[in-house]
């Protein structure tokens, strides 16, 4: 992705602003207050961290960072956020990966597919994508890999008719495998940058889902051994901790390289990105608050943080 434009800390400020507004209520209830932060208060913070969907772990590590905080009696709101900005950070920043599918030196056409339950945001996120790699004068094909759903389809060549990239399709229900070997394949042929591969995400119907998938990555393997190059997983952050749940089943099915976390603007849960992150064994990639094409940027852990607990962005 191209670097954030500026005003993304706004935007990803604002579509956290549920989350922000209702931890820095309980910090001001909780720490804003004429006596140093003792045990209870501790305790309490970690309890908020929890609510918050950041996970017992990451709380607990956070609570233990202040209780060595050395904080005086007249500690104010501010210092209380910027340590907790600055502990939920470190706790992230490890697992801040990046995603370039036009890095020099990188394979052609570059692969990417995507994975994820139906409703996560995938085709969405897919096409926000496509539209930041054409503007970067890629070409790109975009292949309607979720054939069993005829509105997925039309959406997503909505997306890429937008993102003015090229689109490839079957009628429904056809073998979603034999589509992407078919867009590999002419991608291959005709010089393309990237393919962005949708799919199916019916997780009632879960073996048979992992079993096309998987039968997907096996075809594209055939054009280009290292293909998929990228397998992005797309959580919904208002789905709070059952995103953890989705993440275990793609991860240790699937395989898993980056993780975009989805629609952090409509959840008060935003925190569920730190268990998410703590749990999986791949890093978060991306993230996105909006449903503009440009709400989709990187992920920076300390912005994030920051964001989070309703911080102004740092000055450079």
């Amino acid at each position: 992705m191209t670097e954030p434009k500026r005003g993304w800390f706004q935007r990803l400020t604002e579509g956290l602003s549920k989350s922000s507004k209702q931890m820095g209520e309980q910090i001001a209830q909780a720490f804003v207050a004429k006596a140093p932060l003792d045990q209870a208060k501790l305790d309490e913070l970690e309890e908020m961290l929890i609510e918050a969907d950041l996970g017992a772990y990451s709380a607990a590590r956070i609570a233990e960072r202040f209780a060595a905080e050395k904080f005086g009696k007249d500690v104010g709101e501010a210092e209380i956020r910027a340590s907790l900005a600055q502990a939920i950070g470190d706790e992230l920043a490890a697992r801040q990966g990046d995603f370039d599918p036009l890095a020099p030196g990188g394979p052609r056409p570059y692969v990417v597919l995507f994975i994820g339950v139906n409703g996560s945001g995938k085709t969405t996120t897919l096409g926000k994508i496509a539209a930041d790699l054409t503007a970067r004068g890629a070409k790109v094909l975009v292949v309607a890999g979720d054939t069993f759903r005829a509105a997925a389809v039309e959406q997503l060549k909505v997306w890429a008719e937008r993102a003015k990239a090229d689109f490839i399709s079957r009628p429904p229900n056809s073998d979603a495998a034999g589509l992407a070997f078919e867009a590999v394949e002419r991608a291959k042929a005709q010089g393309y940058d990237v393919v962005l591969i949708d799919t199916a995400g019916r997780l009632q119907n879960k073996q048979g889902l992992m079993d096309e998938l998987l039968k997907i990555i096996r075809v594209v393997k055939k054009i280009d051994p290292d293909a998929p190059h990228e397998t992005l997983l797309v959580l919904d952050a208002t789905v709070g901790r059952n995103a953890l749940a989705q993440e275990n089943i793609f991860g240790n099915q699937i395989g898993v390289s980056g993780i975009v976390m989805a629609k952090l603007d409509g959840t008060a849960r935003g925190g569920v990105l730190v268990p998410v992150a703590q749990a999986s064994d791949s890093p978060i990639k991306l993230i996105g608050v909006g449903e503009a094409i440009d709400d989709l940027q990187p992920f920076d852990a300390h912005a994030f943080a920051r964001s989070l607990v309703g911080l102004a962005e740092p000055v450079r």
